[in-house]
């Protein structure tokens, strides 16, 4: 059955409105989230991250008028892989923290404020889930796009090499330390109310499976393998997911063993 929500762009807030791509799986939930942000009546938008190479979603986007940049929060091809081909479809650049994903413009930077559709996005740096993630928030209201950092439902992978541990607590430090109130606008499922909240129940999160690691690499044995750990662990998890909790804990390991504990 079609999910109801796909093909339908919905208003979020006075400046944002998310198009929901149609490539549900247990890694992307309900799909990827296309934002289309921008003042109501300025005549472009900003398109963040137009998603996977699906010609219908790319052309729904499209529809919605001209574009005046596309910037991404990372570089996995459930975000990027249409971004080329939508960026030719339009007649927009792109920008990303990574050069290599930049299209006719220079790469983000931290701190940088992206002036563009009557609005104006701040980038912020929270590498973890992968070394390239950014965050961007909006100083027309209080929201923050937050890629694949803080997810609408659920946590995120932090996927090991490229996802570290040590980085991520520390950008989640740093998104609990936006005001009150600031909507999470995620590249997965729903927008939530406070970033504040979902970021502190991360790291509170982050905490309680690091903890649960240490006692099981107590009780196997310092030799022991993330599937070893993930067994013992995450016992009580459907199996299907237990390949992306293996990255997760080789993400622990890793993190345990920059602190000096293995």
């Amino acid at each position: 059955m079609e999910h109801p929500a796909y093909g339908e762009l919905r208003p979020v807030t006075p400046h944002a409105s998310v198009l929901l791509a149609r490539n549900p799986n247990a890694m992307t939930l309900d799909g990827t989230n296309t934002w289309l942000v921008g003042a109501p009546d300025a005549a472009d938008r900003i398109v963040i991250d137009p998603g996977p190479a699906d010609p219908d979603h790319l052309g729904r986007i499209a529809e919605r008028g001209p574009v005046s940049v596309v910037l991404l929060t990372h570089h996995h091809p459930d975000h990027t892989e249409g971004a080329r081909d939508f960026a030719a479809l339009v007649g927009a650049p792109i920008r990303a923290l990574d050069p290599e994903l930049c299209l006719g413009a220079e790469p983000l930077a931290e701190g940088e404020v992206v002036e563009a559709s009557g609005v104006r996005l701040t980038v912020m740096e929270t590498a973890g889930h992968t070394a390239d993630s950014v965050c961007f928030t909006i100083a027309e209201e209080p929201s923050v796009f937050t890629g694949d950092s803080v997810l609408g439902r659920g946590t995120t992978v932090v996927a090991h090499p490229d996802g570290n541990l040590g980085s991520y607590l520390d950008s989640l430090r740093r998104l609990a330390e936006l005001p009150e109130g600031t909507a999470v606008l995620p590249g997965h499922g729903p927008e939530l109310p406070d970033v504040r909240a979902v970021a502190t129940a991360y790291l509170r999160h982050r905490e309680q499976r690091l903890e649960q690691v240490r006692a099981a690499v107590r009780e196997l044995g310092g030799g022991a393998t993330a599937r070893q750990v993930v067994e013992v662990v995450y016992a009580d998890v459907d199996p299907a997911v237990w390949g992306a909790a293996e990255w997760s804990v080789e993400a622990q390991l890793a993190h345990l063993r920059e602190l000096g504990e293995l």
